[in-house]
């Protein structure tokens, strides 16, 4: 229904797009924090522990 009474019930208008903001600073940290090689294997026994059932 886009009318009533031959009234219009409501007007569609375009958006206009929001002006691009400061773009994302990739690297802003370089240099001054260290992520160990084996990150992804960082506590693993605690993990398997709290969520692998024990052998019966």
């Amino acid at each position: 229904m886009t009318a009533r009474a031959g009234k219009p019930l409501v007007k569609v208008t375009r958006l206009d797009a929001p002006a691009p903001g400061p773009g994302r600073r990739l690297g802003f940290l370089a240099g001054q924090i260290e992520v160990p090689n084996d990150f992804d294997r960082m506590q693993d026994a605690e993990i398997e522990r709290l969520f692998c059932a024990e052998p019966s």
